[in-house]
C-alpha cells in the first residue's frame, strides 16, 4: 500500500513548517473532519517566491511553478492540523480549491495557472486530490504575490 508520504518522497516534496497567521485570523481551521485552509502565498522559506502580474511580470510557467508552491504549503497546513489525529495526509480528501492569480490586463489564462496546484494535488494525493474549482484574476494579491490558493478538505472517515 502507498502512502502520501512515499508519493511525496518520490516527487522530492518536503513539507514546510507553516508559519503563523499574518493578520487576526488562522491558517487552518479543522471543523468535524472538514479543514479550512486560508489563502496559501508561494513561500519559500520564509520569502515570497515569484511577484508580479502574471502576463506582464511573470510567465504562464512560473505562475504555474508558484501555484504549486501554494499547493505544497497549503498541503502542509493539511497535515499539521490532522496532526491531532495521525501526522498524515492519508485519509484526506481535497474537495475545492479557490485559486487566485495577479493578472496583468488581458490575461485570461488563469485556469492554466491555477493548473499548477490542481496538477500537485492529484500527483500527490490521486483521486483524492481531484476536487472542484474556482481561478479568478485579481488586481493585486498580498505582498505583491503572483498566485494565491485556499482549499478545504475533508478528513475521509469522519461521521458529520
Amino acid at each position: 500500500m502507498e502512502f502520501v508520504t512515499d508519493r511525496l518522497k518520490a516527487l522530492g516534496i518536503t513539507l514546510p513548517t507553516p508559519g503563523p497567521a499574518a493578520g487576526n485570523y488562522v491558517p487552518v481551521l479543522d471543523v468535524d473532519g472538514w479543514i479550512y485552509v486560508s489563502g496559501q502565498l508561494p513561500m519559500v522559506d520564509g520569502k515570497i517566491a515569484s511577484t508580479g502580474k502574471v502576463g506582464a511580470d511573470v510567465s504562464l510557467d512560473d505562475a504555474y511553478a508558484a501555484a504549486r508552491i501554494c499547493a505544497i504549503n497549503a498541503l502542509a497546513m493539511i497535515y499539521e492540523v490532522n496532526g491531532r489525529h495521525e501526522k498524515s495526509l492519508d485519509g484526506i480528501q481535497i474537495v475545492r480549491v479557490g485559486g487566485f492569480v495577479a493578472s496583468a490586463p488581458g490575461f485570461t489564462q488563469q485556469p492554466k495557472v491555477i493548473n499548477g496546484a490542481s496538477d500537485l494535488l492529484v500527483e500527490v494525493l490521486g483521486d483524492y486530490g481531484r476536487h472542484a474549482r474556482a481561478a479568478v484574476g485579481v488586481a493585486e494579491l498580498p505582498l505583491g504575490a503572483s498566485v494565491e490558493v485556499e482549499l478545504v478538505a475533508r478528513r475521509l472517515g469522519v461521521n458529520v
